[in-house]
C-alpha cells in the first residue's frame, strides 16, 4: 500500500469508524498539530470512536493527493457529524517503518463560488511534469519570499504569464487585476495580510503547497497556498487560510506547525 493510499484510509475512517483500522495506520507516538484534538494515536483512535457514535454520520471527500517524500498532502471535503462542509489540507509525515507519525492541517468552511465563478475545490487534474518538481518548489519558494512577504513586490509580474492565473480563493477574482482589486478593498477596510514565516513547501510536479504564518486583520493566520505551476509561471492557486486558536484552547502543547 503505498502512502498515498495509508493517508487516505485514514481519513475514511472518520467516516466509517474503524478504530482498529485508525490504529493500525498511526505510529504510537502519533504527533497532532490540529490544536482542537490531543496528542497521541489514543487521542486520534477516541476521535474516530466518537464520530462513529455521532447521529448523523461524518462525510469524507478526498479531491486532490500528492506525494513528497516521507509526507502525504490532501485537499479534502470534510462534513463531520453534520456540523457543516468543510475544505481542508491535511500533511501525513510517515516514519520509516510506514506508519503516520505527524499531521498538520487547515480548515475552513466550504463557500460560495468566487466572483470568477471558481470553488475551493475545482479544476482538478493529473499531476504533470514531474521532472521539474525541485524546479518548480524553488519558483512558489522565490515568489513566497518576493511578492506574499513583501521583501520584492516589484517581481510580481514576472511570476505570471501577463498577468493571467486562475483563483480559487473564496473573495478573489482571477488573474493579477482580481487580486489587486482584492488588496485594494482589504487596504480600504484597514485589513493587512501579513506573511512572516514559511514553515514547509511541498511539490508533485506541477503542484506546489506552502504553509506559512502570519495575520490577517491582526489576528495570527495560517496560511495553506496550493499552486499549480506552467511553463515556469504560477498558472493556478486554492488556498485555506484559518485563524490560529487562542493557547489557552489548545488540546496539544504541539504548536500548529
Amino acid at each position: 500500500m503505498t502512502n498515498i493510499q495509508k493517508a487516505l484510509e485514514l481519513i475514511n475512517t472518520f467516516a466509517t469508524g474503524d478504530t482498529e483500522k485508525a490504529a493500525s495506520l498511526l505510529a504510537e507516538g502519533y504527533i497532532q498539530h490540529n490544536l482542537a484534538y490531543g496528542t497521541g494515536r489514543d487521542a486520534f483512535v477516541g476521535s474516530v470512536a466518537y464520530l462513529a457514535s455521532a447521529p448523523v454520520k461524518t462525510m469524507v471527500e478526498n479531491i486532490r493527493a500528492y506525494e513528497d517524500g516521507d509526507k502525504v498532502f490532501l485537499q479534502t471535503v470534510y462534513n463531520f457529524a453534520g456540523a457543516g462542509e468543510q475544505v481542508a489540507f491535511d500533511i501525513f509525515r510517515f516514519d520509516e517503518d510506514g506508519k503516520i507519525a505527524e499531521h498538520w492541517d487547515n480548515l475552513a468552511a466550504k463557500a460560495a463560488p468566487n466572483p470568477s465563478g471558481r470553488t475551493q475545490i475545482d479544476n482538478l487534474a493529473e499531476v504533470k511534469d514531474l521532472d521539474k518538481t525541485e524546479e518548480n518548489r524553488e519558483i512558489v519558494k522565490n515568489f513566497l519570499h518576493d511578492v506574499m512577504m513583501g521583501k520584492a513586490p516589484e517581481k510580481t509580474p514576472d511570476y505570471f504569464d501577463n498577468g493571467k492565473y486562475l483563483q480559487h480563493n473564496t473573495g478573489i477574482a482571477d488573474g493579477l487585476d482580481g487580486l489587486g482589486a482584492a488588496l485594494a478593498a482589504l487596504a480600504e477596510a484597514g485589513i493587512q495580510m501579513i506573511y512572516n514565516e514559511v514553515h514547509q513547501v511541498l511539490a508533485q510536479g506541477d503542484m506546489v503547497l506552502a504553509v506559512s504564518e502570519g495575520t490577517f486583520g491582526g489576528a495570527p493566520t495560517s496560511y495553506y497556498d496550493l499552486w499549480r505551476v506552467e511553463n515556469g509561471k504560477i498558472a493556478e492557486h486554492w488556498d485555506v487560510m484559518e485563524t490560529i486558536a487562542a493557547e489557552e484552547t489548545w488540546q496539544n502543547q504541539n504548536g500548529k506547525f
